[in-house]
């Protein structure tokens, strides 16, 4: 049986994605590997973010034991890679029109959408940004107010 552990992000800048996710989350690392990986919990599930460039720059820290896979072990090469944006980090605020106006004045990320709407059957509130390494964060919850055409 498969259960989850956690995603991980690989990042360009280690400490700029872990600045970012402070202060998205709200809260401290849960755990960290010198700087080379960081755990965020957030209500038990996990993101973590990776530093692609640890291992080159510490080869005397890391072991690795087995065939290697470019395709999975070059961090550099990914760590350079466009984001492509198929993935999208979902997060559920209870006061979209709160978290909106908190992430705005955090000034953090790249690319804030204002509030939208999708409505498919059922209406969908939601806002996106950017993190540092270009992977899409969507936020979606409780929404009340107007949303312009």
């Amino acid at each position: 049986m498969i259960t989850y552990s956690s995603i991980y992000l690989i990042a360009k800048d280690f400490e700029k994605s872990i600045l970012f996710y402070k202060a998205l989350f709200g809260k401290d690392v849960h755990a960290q590997n010198k700087t080379r990986f960081a755990v965020f919990d957030t209500s038990g599930l996990t993101l973590s973010i990776m530093n692609g460039r640890f291992d080159t720059a510490h080869p005397d820290e890391v072991i690795t034991k087995g065939e290697r896979c470019a395709l999975y072990d070059d961090m550099v090469s990914i760590t350079e890679s466009a984001n492509c944006g198929k993935v999208v980090i979902n997060l559920n605020s209870d006061d979209l029109q709160a978290e909106y106006e908190r992430i705005k004045s955090l000034q953090i990320g790249s690319n804030l959408t204002k509030i939208r709407c999708i409505n498919a059957g059922n209406p969908y509130y939601y806002f996106c940004l950017k993190d540092p390494d270009d992977n899409t964060i969507e936020i979606t919850g409780s929404y009340h107010g107007k949303i312009d055409e």
